[in-house]
C-alpha cells in the first residue's frame, strides 16, 4: 500500500530522479535516494513544510535536486527503474536513509553534520542526513 500518492507520472518521475542521482551506486543507492525523496513529500516541517506531491519534491527550488539539470534526467523512465521507485513509494526503507531528508556526494569523507543535519550514514558515493527528531517527528512515524 502506498504511503504516498502517486499517480503514473509521477512514479516515473520518481524513477527518472532515482536513476539519475544514483545509479552509479546500484539499485540500493537508487532506492535510498527514493527515500529521500518520498519522505520529503510525506513530511510537514523544516524547508519541506509545503513539499506535498512528487512534483512539488523534485522541482523544489531552492533545495531541490542537481539532477534535474542534466540531460541524463530527462530521458524516459525505464521499466526496472519504475519498479524501484513503486518500492519506495510502497513505503519500503533502507538504512542509512530510511529517516533522512537530504543526502549529498562528497569528495572525502561524510562531515558530521550538512546545512545543520546529522550524517545518518553513508551508502558508496552518498552521505545521508536526518533531522533530529524534535525538528521532524513526521519523518520518524511509522506508516
Amino acid at each position: 500500500m502506498a504511503v504516498i500518492q502517486a499517480n503514473a507520472n509521477e512514479v516515473k518521475l520518481l524513477a527518472r530522479l532515482m536513476r539519475a542521482e544514483a545509479e552509479s551506486d546500484g539499485e540500493l543507492g537508487m532506492l535510498m535516494v527514493g527515500n529521500v525523496g518520498v519522505n520529503r513529500v510525506r513530511v510537514r516541517c523544516l524547508d519541506f513544510a509545503d513539499i506535498n506531491s512528487i512534483e512539488r519534491m523534485v522541482w523544489q527550488s531552492p533545495g531541490g535536486f542537481e539532477a534535474v539539470h542534466y540531460p541524463y534526467f530527462y530521458q524516459r523512465a525505464r521499466e526496472r527503474d519504475i519498479r524501484l521507485a513503486q518500492r519506495c513509494i510502497n513505503g519500503e526503507r533502507f538504512h542509512p536513509a530510511e529517516f533522512s531528508l537530504w543526502f549529498f556526494r562528497p569528495d572525502g569523507p561524510c562531515p558530521a553534520q550538512w546545512w545543520g543535519q546529522w550524517n545518518a550514514g553513508r551508502y558508496k558515493s552518498h552521505c545521508f542526513y536526518s533531522p533530529t527528531q524534535s525538528d521532524c517527528p513526521d519523518v520518524y512515524r511509522t506508516y
